[in-house]
């Protein structure tokens, strides 16, 4: 059975890839990477940022668990989702760090369109891609798509805040969770707004025998 390794500490991301070992049986370790992720930049794009980050995951990932004595796994997963600014796409909104935060966030998504970018770097042994070290190589797809909300009113955004349901989330917000009630997918797939490119969602499937 091949070994995949997700390094993310992501509960979304963890529950896609449970639910993606079941249906084509893998077995999915879950790790989550001690080097933290470099501050968002105003000076670049923000896709440009999310897969700066994505491939500073990959390096640490093979740094953390990618010696070819200490990791049993076959293919490594690491991916980045940085929501986008409606008004500045140099600007990311990324997880609020208190109910302030989310709110502040929330209040600037409501009643608009935004993009939602994530980075998902795929690394094995024996691909194609980046040489990375330690005889690891990385593919990286960076993909986006666009969510629209519906204005959140006072009672709405109280009890959005009191669910906590935007902790470790870009954006504030969880378009599979308590956020689906005032939010809608416009374009591109679900999967990248939860938390995976959806080509590198896709990748890692075509790499199982």
């Amino acid at each position: 059975m091949v070994t995949i390794l997700l390094a993310s500490a992501s509960e979304r991301r963890r529950a896609m890839m449970t639910e993606f070992s079941e249906s084509v049986g893998v077995d999915v370790l879950f790790r989550v990477l001690k080097e933290p992720e470099p501050e968002p930049s105003v000076n670049i794009e923000v896709n440009f940022q999310v897969e700066t980050t994505c491939m500073h995951k990959a390096n640490s990932a093979v740094l953390e668990f990618g010696s070819m004595e200490g990791s049993r796994a076959e293919i490594m997963v690491v991916s980045d989702t940085l929501v986008e600014d409606p008004d500045d796409n140099r600007v990311a909104l990324g997880k609020p760090e208190d109910k302030i935060g989310a709110a502040s966030t929330l209040i600037r998504l409501s009643g608009r369109r935004h993009k939602v970018w994530s980075s998902t770097a795929v690394i094995s042994r024996n691909g194609s891609g980046l040489d990375i070290g330690s005889g690891w190589r990385a593919n990286v797809w960076t993909d986006f798509a666009i969510v629209e909300f519906d204005e959140i009113g006072m009672n709405e955004m109280e009890e959005l805040i009191g669910s906590e349901s935007w902790i470790g989330k870009a954006g504030g917000y969880d378009l599979a969770g308590n956020a689906s009630t005032f939010s809608r997918l416009i374009e591109g797939e679900e999967v990248t707004v939860l938390g995976f490119s959806a080509r590198g969602f896709k990748e890692i499937r075509s790499l199982l025998p």
